[in-house]
């Protein structure tokens, strides 16, 4: 296969990732039978599993990073891709190339019918990065799971070091217990032997928490945790404490104080990893390359252009306190959102904190699950935002661009399918101009 071919087979097959579907009959046994007649590629290295409602790409990338500064050859597995999909599967930070990504997925092609199964877009894209990975022959996998936990398609690889975020309101209906029923979707990529890294601090949660499979745990907050942060010039300065280091004057180039709980959960999952303390210049450096992209990333200035995907209401909040707390603005706030279905979109403006807003521009993503523009513009106007709707994002864009002064400040949020096309619009058509 070329990469066309490959993206022609994955597009024939069920995509949940993108219509959102419910998977009735949840279990592994499909994605079991497809690696086995693989060879079971994920067994060949390694694994730092890490799960959680926010934060799972920014830890996975500061993980990678932190390997990497210590002499390890990293394969890292994300999802969703902000533009390009060869950006799921990367070999030391860096995405797969077009051959490399259509042979991983012709390996993956070449046995389904053997497996005698019909795997899904993301079981075929989770089969190929492991076979990737084992091809290559990585020293560990950094492995970021789907939209579940337990009956991800990534749990067929038993971690050495299992990860757990967050507890927040998303993908659920949130009826009866909803924070319980999450968390223990999400802890069952804990497996026996394993060591736990719990960023979840709610004490509702604690005692389930601390009863997993897990040979150890360690627990944000106890034995791991930010002791100290200052903002500075481009994100903020920490003090990182770990049960095995203690470390100061760790720049990390990163906005918002959610950051930093997950700069001290990915050194927690490095060290216990290695099970011994890490050279402190190693982490300062390991840290201060960590690039995460449309994660409140700064892409342009004068006027500046901020990008977050906050794409739930936790985010949203985030990426509020982050512009409250972060910037000073002198000009004016605009707008550019679009939002998924399942999200309420007065709940997210409110949360986003569009009301502060000069003006709001309201764009629908290219998705099956797409929020219609005018239906958010509606939302906006019911809470007094003076908005419009536009039909896409790159036209929302170039009216936010025709609106904004060199003081003002245009924040690009709802959605990694708002950020992506974004992104690339402004890569191509204004950046390189």
């Amino acid at each position: 296969m070329n990469l066309t071919a490959a993206l022609r087979y994955l597009d024939q097959h069920i995509n949940l990732e993108a219509t959102a579907g419910r998977a009735e009959g949840l279990s592994l046994e499909r994605m079991g039978t497809l690696v086995g007649v693989l060879g079971d590629p994920q067994k060949a290295y390694p694994v730092i599993h890490i799960t959680g409602t926010n934060g799972k790409g920014s830890v996975a990338r500061m993980v990678t990073s932190l390997l990497r500064e210590c002499g390890l050859s990293v394969g890292t597995y994300t999802s969703p891709h902000l533009e390009a999909i060869n950006e799921r599967i990367a070999y030391d930070g860096e995405p797969i190339d077009d051959a490399s990504f259509a042979a991983a997925i012709s390996a993956v092609a070449a046995v389904e019918e053997l497996a005698g199964i019909t795997p899904s877009y993301f079981e075929i894209l989770t089969a190929a990065a492991f076979t990737h990975f084992a091809d290559v022959a990585v020293d560990v996998a950094v492995i970021e799971v789907g939209m579940l936990g337990r009956w991800d398609a990534t749990n067929v690889a038993d971690a050495t070091v299992a990860v757990l975020t967050n507890i927040g309101h998303d993908h659920t209906d949130g009826e009866g217990d909803w924070r319980r029923a999450i968390a223990e979707e999400k802890i069952g990529i804990v497996k026996p032997g394993s060591t736990f890294i719990c960023g979840e601090t709610g004490a509702d949660l604690q005692e389930l928490l601390g009863a997993t499979l897990a040979e150890r745990t360690w627990l944000r907050g106890t034995d791991f945790d930010c002791v100290h942060q200052t903002l500075a010039v481009g994100g903020h300065s920490l003090t990182l404490r770990t049960p095995l280091c203690e470390v100061e004057e760790v720049s990390l180039p990163l906005h918002g104080s959610h950051q930093v709980d997950n700069a001290s959960i990915a050194l927690a999952a490095v060290e216990a990893f290695f099970d011994r303390g890490i050279d402190e210049e190693l982490i300062r450096q390991g840290f201060a390359s960590v690039n995460v992209p449309g994660r409140f990333e700064i892409v342009h200035r004068e006027p500046t252009i901020v990008l977050d995907a906050a794409h739930n209401l936790d985010g949203a909040r985030v990426c509020r306190a982050t512009l409250n707390e972060e910037f000073t603005l002198l000009g004016s706030l605009v707008i550019v959102a679009g939002f998924l279905n399942g999200r309420e979109p007065a709940e997210m403006l409110e949360a986003l904190g569009a009301g502060d807003a000069g003006f709001l521009i309201a764009c629908t993503p290219d998705s099956p699950r797409a929020v219609p523009a005018p239906v958010v513009a509606a939302a906006a106007d019911s809470l007094g935002i003076v908005a419009e709707s536009v039909p896409d994002v790159e036209s929302a864009l170039a009216r936010a661009l025709a609106l904004a002064g060199p003081d003002d400040l245009i924040l690009v949020t709802g959605s990694l399918y708002v950020v992506g096309p974004a992104r690339t619009y402004l890569r191509t058509e204004i950046l390189a101009q």
